[in-house]
Formats: C-alpha cells, structure tokens, sequence
C-alpha cells in the first residue's frame, strides 16, 4: 500500500511548513494568542488567500476539493506550530455542516464569506449537561406560526465570541437524548435574544457560553431535513476529532524532537543529561508511542478518505491513542525538561496545554474506548 503523498499535498504540507517557519514562530504566536480577539485577523486572510479555508470544500461550493489527506497534513502543520486561528471552529466545524446540510442559497450566504475569511462562525454543539452525547440535546426550537423559537443554552462553543454565524443543534421533538428531532438553524449571532459569554481557554483559543431567549428565526434557517441532523451533526464531529487527532501528531513529534535536542544541551555531572541511559529508554518510548499514533493517523485518513465504513471505530481507536500516548508523550516531555518544562516563556508547557485540551475535545479516551468496543 503506498502511504506517499502526491505532488499537490507534497505542495501543501511545504506550504504550511514554511509558513509556521517564517511567519509564525513562538513569540508570535503568543502575541496573538493575548491580543484580544485571540486570533489575527491579518493572518486568517492569509489563510484564505493562500487557499487553506477553501481546502476541504467541493469546487461547485467554491473551494478547492480537498480531502481528508490535504486536511490532515495541514493540522498536523498547525499542530507543530500551535496555531490559535480559528480553523477548527469556522473550516472544519461550522463550515463542515454547511458542506453536509446546506442549500445551494444558504452557502451562497453563509460558506462563500467563510472561505473567502470573511466571516467567523462557530458551531454550538456542546450542552452543560450533555459531556460527550452529542445527541443530548435540551435546547429547544418550537414552532411559532410561520417561525421557528429557540430557547435554550449552549457551553464550551469554540470561537463563539468571535463568531458572525452560528451553527445551532436544537430539538424540535422528541425526548432529550433521541437521536431522532434534532435540527440544524443558522443563525446570525447578532440576533436579538442572543447572550455571549466569552473566555480564553488553557491553550489560548477562546470559546464562549451561550443562552439563547427567545431568539427568533424563520425555515431559511434550517440546515438540511427538519429533525433529521443528527447524522450530519455526527460526520462532522467525526471529522473534527480526526482534525484533532491529526493536530494532536504535530504536537507529540515536536515535544518528542524537542526533548531530544534539549536532552543533548542540558548538562548535569559534567555530561548532557541525553548520555543518561534511562533518559534514553524513556524517548525511545516516545518515539515509538509517536510511531504507534501516526499508524493509526494514517488508518483512519485513508478510511476517511475512502468513505470506509469502519471509519468511526478508527477514528475512536485513533482519539483513544491520543490520550493515553499522546499524554504520556506529553508528561515525559515536560518532566525530562524539569522545572523550566512548565515555564511560560518555553513553548513545551504551551504545547502540553494544547495536547491536553484536545485529549477532552469531542470525547475523551474512555469515552473513544467505549465507542470503540460498541462498534466492534
């Protein structure tokens, strides 16, 4: 089986690569992630110009055509560099549901801007009371004549502050954790009845808690079939945790390249700490703990890639090893490192932030084992 790229994702990944090399380096990054908004917006329209927003999207749609190749060389890059741009959320997330559900007017509106880095958008998916079951849902959109009423409340939205659009999973029937009767609304987030509370997570990226009174919409909202969104609600998370998981790889082969290089500059006893024969087995581990992940990195993109219908016990056997590898990497770094690991100014302990966010992100691994041995 030939796991080479071709020439226009050999093309991609160099693109990416030099970018995190010459325009966003450490005290850059950090730079952005303490600027208010916690992204650039200088940068994210040289994302769209560079053509990295239009990636995963068809070319009738106005994007690029690319797939689940070309997005995971790209986070995997983004991970290296510890990108706190908006991608996940707007791209992949909220752009994905509109990819899966939308109408040819409704991306006309709403998924032109966002390729063309126009607009920001967020996808509310995650209820206080709803841990990883995307499906639990008590938001709520009751009809109101010839309009639709949302009420409800919506925790842990990424990039919510930011966001011109909103990507909404409300119930219309049903009981609370029926996969059935749940249906996507876009909404503008400016709407009357709509409250944002905006923060900034561990890793630097923001999201925001938001209520919904009230809020008034008519069916030119709705994404796809009335009560029927759970399905591509579902292929979007999945693609999402894929993203991640890709991200995730970025960051355990830098930490892991990291540690090396400090162990051969680090002295203690008169000798660099990377003579140490069980400094030495313990990277050893980690580089075979990165070795492991990327295999199923690799998996579960060519499953993605080929529509395989094993995709999702791939894509949790793959979010599972993120977090029990990926956090061992992670640790190990950090305490081969010592003290200075979890410093502000040196970039390991903002790698370790990321790393861990994501091992919560879309499922934790319990979680991915549960659905793992479910769907054997």
């Amino acid at each position: 089986m030939d796991f080479s790229l071709n020439e226009e994702q050999l093309m991609l990944t160099d693109s990416v690569s030099r970018f995190i090399d010459n325009d966003y380096d450490f005290e850059t990054r950090q730079k952005i992630a303490e600027s208010g908004k916690g992204y650039s917006t200088d940068l994210w329209q040289t994302y769209a110009e560079l053509g990295w927003t239009a990636i995963t999207f068809a070319e009738e749609d106005g994007g690029l055509g690319g797939g689940a190749i070309e997005l995971m060389v790209m986070m995997e890059q983004f991970g290296r560099g510890l990108v706190v741009e908006p991608f996940l959320a707007t791209v992949i997330l909220a752009g994905g549901v509109l990819k899966n559900a939308a109408s040819t007017a409704q991306k006309e509106k709403w998924l032109v801007g966002i390729i063309e880095g126009q607009i920001q958008a967020a996808l509310a998916f995650s209820e206080p009371q709803s841990r990883f079951d995307i499906a639990d849902i008590a938001t709520n959109a009751r009809i109101d004549g010839a309009k639709y009423v949302l009420n409800g409340e919506k925790n842990l939205v990424l990039n919510g502050g930011n966001a011109d659009l909103l990507i909404i999973p409300a119930r219309t029937s049903g009981l609370q954790s029926d996969q059935n009767g749940i249906t996507l609304f876009a909404v503008s987030a400016d709407s009357p009845g709509i409250d944002r509370r905006c923060y900034a997570m561990v890793d630097a990226h923001h999201a925001a808690d938001i209520t919904f009174k009230n809020v008034t919409v008519d069916e030119t909202a709705i994404l796809g079939e009335v009560g029927q969104g759970i399905e591509p609600l579902q292929t979007v998370i999945d693609e999402a945790t894929l993203s991640v998981c890709a991200e995730a790889m970025g960051i355990m082969r830098t930490m892991h390249d990291k540690t090396v290089e400090y162990s051969k500059s680090r002295v203690q006893f008169g000798v660099p700490i990377g003579t140490f024969q069980a400094l030495q087995h313990r990277m050893v581990d980690n580089l075979m703990a990165c070795e492991q992940t990327y295999s199923l990195l690799l998996w579960a993109s060519m499953l993605n890639a080929s529509g395989n219908p094993d995709l999702r016990k791939a894509i949790s056997a793959l979010k599972y090893q993120i977090g029990t590898a990926g956090r061992k990497v992670a640790q190990e770094a950090v305490q081969i490192h010592g003290a200075i690991g979890m410093a502000w100014e040196l970039d390991i302990a903002h790698y370790f932030k990321r790393i861990t966010a994501i091992e919560l992100l879309f499922g934790n691994a319990d979680f991915h084992l549960s659905r793992y041995l479910e769907l054997s």
